[in-house]
């Protein structure tokens, strides 16, 4: 068969781990089982998986989210994950620096912090990694409105340790569709925004060849409330806007398409959960070819990196979301993500204690070396509720899409920026959001510990940790410290210069931005000076 002979080349051809690839008993494994419907990892649609050997050439990135306090705090746990075996960072910010406000800005008090690390200007990015070898690790940033000025930072900092932008491995999140679809930390209105998206798509596929200037981003939807199959639909139409948006801005699609990413939700549903992964793959592949021309085959092969679900977890009785976690995680691997990051237990009380966020990753090397898991691609691929569910994940998915081509004319972007200013992805969200709190309150979805089985274990049992109040004092006078010690006029024509090119649309910021960032410029002047141009969008009510 043509396509089991494809996989077989592509299999012999790839890099083996150093592992027993057999059971406990020593029984050994094949590499993959063939199904009925003859599709095969690493071939055309790639609904097995995007690579031939998946995991028996290399496990997953465990890739543990971290931020909280200072620059310095961070770090500090970022090397200790490191230290633990982490071989990825990412990166939390807090909620100033995700609405690209600075931290001594009114708006800002009692949030510097609190939910991520607080940066305002290169000399907190310079601090932020100190002592890591940017040429070494990947990291993600986990950042949308402000994501070109953070990726600029980024840059400046990897500069000046020595490793040149070209050899920068990471993602940007860069996702602003989804802000306004679910989460909210948007700045400018939609159009101009894409625009931003379209800079860094320019930007990182001229200079940047190991970065990823998006992940297109379900988790965010989900964590909103979506069932989902409206989590697949649309993350994907977000990322076909994209595809559209980098096209009409010059690009061929196959020069930047290999390098987008997405990033799913792994909720508690088992089974719903891989029949999403598995449907991505497909959609994508076969969107990107047929409608778009795509033709190198690293542009049809999605990618993606998986968060155990927020939402899920419980305040009550919280070590039970240890086990949640471990669930949810092993449908990411057995759905074939590429990298994963797993919730500690005591999220839904406050940010992570080390303790926490160590079980967290030990939960991943588990399934990455104790279960087997991993030694066979798609093991649960020919299983007829597998199949079926896959299958009903696309059918729901391709019906969204035509009610977005039809909204846009006959273009996804358009269709998905209509949905946008009249509220329509917001509704759905709502309304399936309201849907599942019904049932939970109703008891006929069990919730353990929430609204079943709810003695022993409760939350005040827990030590958290708690985020000093003084960190904000301590970030503002930073802040402080660095404005007094930059040179006023070269920040002055670093604004001049952004407002200008803001004001041309064929003009890509980031040579300014990367100009802006060097001369110490924060981040909400950055914002404030593209939003005198683009102005700042305020969401209409949708009743």
């Amino acid at each position: 068969m043509p396509g089991r002979e494809e996989w077989q080349r592509a299999y012999d051809a790839a890099p083996r781990r150093d592992a027993d690839f057999e059971t406990m008993s020593g029984i050994p494994l094949a590499p993959v089982h063939e199904t009925v419907d003859g599709e095969w990892p690493g071939v055309f649609p790639y609904t097995r998986g995007p690579y031939a050997s998946m995991y028996r050439s290399k496990l997953w990135t465990m890739r543990m989210f971290a931020g909280f306090g200072t620059a310095e705090d961070t770090n500090a746990r970022f090397k200790e994950l490191l230290r633990a075996g982490g071989d990825g960072l990412s990166t939390a910010f807090d909620l100033p620096t995700l609405m690209g406000r600075d931290s001594d800005d009114p708006l800002s008090a009692g949030e510097v912090g609190r939910a991520g690390v607080a940066v305002d200007t290169l000399a907190d990015m310079e601090d932020l990694f100190a002592g890591i070898d940017l040429g070494r690790v990947t990291t993600s940033m986990t950042i949308n409105s402000p994501a070109p000025m953070l990726l600029a930072m980024y840059v400046a900092v990897g500069e000046q340790g020595g490793t040149p932008r070209s050899e920068l491995g990471g993602t940007l999140q860069n996702d602003i569709l989804k802000e306004y679809q679910a989460q909210k930390e948007y700045v400018f209105p939609p159009r101009p925004s894409v625009r931003l998206v379209t800079d860094v798509i320019r930007f990182t596929t001229a200079e940047m060849p190991r970065w990823h200037p998006v992940s297109v981003s379900g988790y965010h939807i989900r964590e909103a409330g979506s069932t989902a199959a409206q989590e697949l639909a649309f993350t994907l139409a977000n990322g076909f806007a994209y595809v559209e948006a980098a096209v009409a801005a010059g690009l061929d699609v196959d020069a930047f398409a290999p390098r987008l990413s997405f990033f799913f939700n792994a909720h508690i549903d088992f089974f719903e959960e891989i029949g999403k992964y598995r449907a991505a793959r497909r959609i994508w592949a076969r969107w990107l070819r047929d409608r778009y021309g795509a033709t190198d085959e690293r542009s049809l092969r999605l990618r993606f990196h998986t968060q155990t679900a927020g939402v899920s977890l419980t305040a009550q009785q919280p070590e039970v979301n240890i086990a949640r976690a471990a669930i949810e995680a092993l449908a990411g691997v057995l759905g074939g993500t590429q990298s994963l990051h797993t919730d500690a237990y005591d999220e839904a009380l406050a940010l992570p204690t080390e303790r926490a966020a160590r079980i967290a990753l030990r939960t991943q090397q588990v399934i990455a070396h104790e279960t087997g898991v991993p030694h066979v691609a798609d093991p649960l691929g020919g299983a007829p509720f597998v199949e079926w569910m896959t299958d009903e994940m696309e059918r729901r998915a391709e019906a969204v899409f035509a009610h977005l081509d039809e909204l846009g004319e006959g273009s996804i972007l358009e269709g998905v920026h209509r949905g946008i200013e009249a509220g329509w992805f917001q509704s759905e969200i709502a309304d399936a959001a309201y849907d599942f709190e019904r049932k939970v309150a109703s008891g006929r979805r069990v919730v353990v510990g929430v609204n079943r089985f709810t003695d022993g274990g409760e939350a005040s049992d827990l030590e958290i940790l708690a985020i000093d109040p003084e960190v904000e004092d301590v970030q503002r006078k930073r802040l402080a410290e660095v404005k007094q010690a930059r040179d006023d006029a070269a920040v002055a024509a670093c604004l001049d210069r952004l407002r200008a090119g803001a004001a041309e649309p064929d003009v890509n910021l980031m040579p300014a931005l990367l100009e802006a960032a060097r001369a110490y410029v924060t981040v909400g002047e950055m914002v404030g000076a593209l939003a005198d141009v683009f102005g700042r969008w305020r969401e209409q009510p949708s009743l």
